[in-house]
């Protein structure tokens, strides 16, 4: 009986219907966030479980602010507690981030009761985002392609291949160069810029022939789809 008298739930500092209205909101903000996402995202790198992730992480990020209120013991706490987890997965998409900011403060604004502030925040930062994908904002016009050449590697052939960039590009770079197949062949990586009318099928073709029929890949679009 004594330990009952003696047992405090904290749970008094806010009313359930605080609990409700900011669990309820948190969800349903977070659930708008991870439409627009699926609706605004381009590449093939989508994942049904980035977007529910992103939406709980909003409901937790609620939850905890209820646990802080205004307890700065409370939060350092929880900054300790919280500072071991560790995210392993690495992010396909910088945007990802931006979401990821846009959950966690709207979870925040839920979490300390400023609901107007939640609701228009959401609102605002969507409809940016729908906006900006509607009309592409800061597309750039300039498509590049990423060029991987093989060769055998007891054979020179950087000369024959200069020739064939020369003749089809505007302007190339090689970027990087490596042995494969345990130093059999060696793969030489381009950036380049096809000159207006040609395509990528006629590099290739032109490409295989300098290089003895060795693996030649474009990747073209690649600064739009991430691989």
């Amino acid at each position: 009986m004594d330990f009952l008298n003696s047992f405090n739930d904290l749970t008094g500092e806010f009313s359930y219907l605080d609990i409700a209205i900011s669990l309820s909101l948190s969800f349903v903000l977070s659930c708008a966030i991870g439409i627009v996402y699926r609706r605004t995202h381009r590449n093939v790198s989508y994942s049904q479980s980035y977007v529910q992730t992103m939406i709980v992480m909003g409901v937790i990020i609620a939850v905890i602010m209820l646990i802080i209120g205004s307890n700065v013991a409370r939060a350092f706490a929880l900054v300790g507690a919280l500072s071991i987890i560790r995210f392993r997965n690495a992010l396909k998409e910088t945007r990802d981030v931006g979401y990821i900011f846009l959950v966690m403060g709207v979870g925040m604004a839920c979490g300390t009761r400023f609901y107007t502030l939640a609701v228009i925040a959401t609102v605002f930062v969507c409809l940016a985002l729908l906006i900006m994908h509607r009309f592409d904002w800061f597309h750039h016009s300039v498509q590049r392609q990423v060029v991987k050449v093989q060769t055998p590697a007891h054979e020179d052939m950087a000369d024959d291949i200069d020739d064939v960039l020369i003749r089809h590009t505007d302007e190339y770079e090689q970027v990087s160069i490596e042995t494969i197949r345990g130093g059999a062949l060696t793969e030489a990586t381009y950036t380049v810029k096809l000159k207006s009318g040609r395509k990528p099928a006629d590099l290739l073709d032109h490409l295989r022939t300098v290089t003895q029929g060795q693996q030649v890949t474009v990747l073209t679009g690649y600064d739009q789809t991430d691989l």
